[in-house]
């Protein structure tokens, strides 16, 4: 059986996707679940989060890349094998990490190459386009994981496509601005695209013995993230795109045009909205931290400290909402 995995996606950059994905992997490991994190962006902002510079440093100057999602592929990247078994970064006993490496930029031509060929009932074009998530599976399994979460960067590529269709769920992360909603219109149809390509494809599979990813891609919500707050309220200037938001992912992720909800507030489709704590962010970085984990002793004192509680009770609401719309079980 496999884990669930669940990517975080949106083709506009800059919305707090990665701060998104750090945060709901330290949250759910400490209510209990075993979570393991991939960096498939090949910026690897989601690596860099997680670990210091010194090991950054001593993964990187490694001949190969063992350790990172590109050693994972080196294999069936050179033409000598298949995917490697992957090497997880213990962050803690319950969370783990596949590190992000920018070679894994490299491997796009590879996979752009492979889609097509997989309508020729080629072996090796099946192997190329399944590889994240026969990774994915394969860490799951080593780290007892009870789901996968992913990291993706903001495009529309062969990587993002190969990755996309590893995944079960796809949670969308907003900005209240316009490029935010164009993301929208752009990625719901890649997204219908690419199943049903991927469906059309897995019957032409020639290898019996090689598992292939369902290629679900559901839509779990949207949340809108790092909108200012001015007396509790959006800044006026937001208004306008967070108003828009219901009916675009109606139409254009879910692919329902119709009335949709008059708000964010009363759309089913959206998790939450999150405030940007700024003032933490700072702290949490410095302390190799999450925000809500922060201490007086990181300089969480006063106004401080209410904000680490806020951000504790935000963050906690998010990953139940995301929890329960994925039908993973939660302590």
């Amino acid at each position: 059986m496999s884990t669930p995995v669940i990517a975080f996606f949106n083709n506009k950059g800059s919305v707090g996707k990665t701060s998104l994905v750090y945060h709901l992997s330290w949250m759910y490991a400490d209510r209990g679940l075993r979570v393991l994190t991939a960096d498939l962006d090949p910026q690897g902002n989601l690596t860099s989060a997680f670990l210091d510079d010194d090991r950054l440093d001593t993964l990187f100057t490694r001949e190969r890349r063992p350790e990172t999602i590109f050693g994972c592929l080196q294999p069936l990247k050179r033409g000598i094998g298949d995917v490697a078994l992957p090497k997880l970064e213990q962050i803690n006993d319950r969370l783990a990490l596949i590190v992000g490496d920018m070679a894994l930029s490299t491997f796009e031509d590879q996979l752009s190459e492979a889609w097509p060929k997989c309508m020729d009932r080629d072996e090796r074009a099946f192997r190329v386009t399944s590889a994240f998530w026969r990774i994915l599976q394969d860490g799951a399994q080593d780290h007892q994981a009870d789901m996968v979460l992913i990291d993706l960067g903001p495009n529309l590529g062969a990587i993002n496509r190969a990755a996309l269709i590893a995944c079960n769920f796809v949670v969308i992360p907003l900005g209240p601005d316009l490029f935010s909603l164009q993301g929208l219109r752009n990625l719901g149809p890649a997204l219908r695209t690419w199943r049903g390509e991927w469906q059309e494809r897995m019957q032409k599979n020639p290898a019996a013995d090689l598992s292939l990813p369902p290629g679900s891609i559901q839509p779990v919500g949207y949340l809108v993230l790092r909108h200012s707050i001015r007396l509790d309220r959006p800044v006026a200037a937001f208004n306008r795109w967070i108003a828009r938001i219901p009916e675009v992912y109606q139409e254009c992720v879910l692919d329902h045009p119709g009335e949709a909800a008059s708000s964010v507030e009363t759309d089913p489709n959206c998790i939450t909205r999150l405030k940007d704590y700024r003032s933490l962010m700072p702290l949490a970085q410095e302390a190799r931290k999450p925000m809500f984990f922060l201490k007086p002793a990181d300089g969480a004192l006063g106004a401080h400290g209410n904000a680490v509680k806020s951000a504790y009770s935000d963050f906690l609401t998010v990953a139940r909402t995301i929890a329960e719309r994925t039908h993973i079980k939660t302590p």
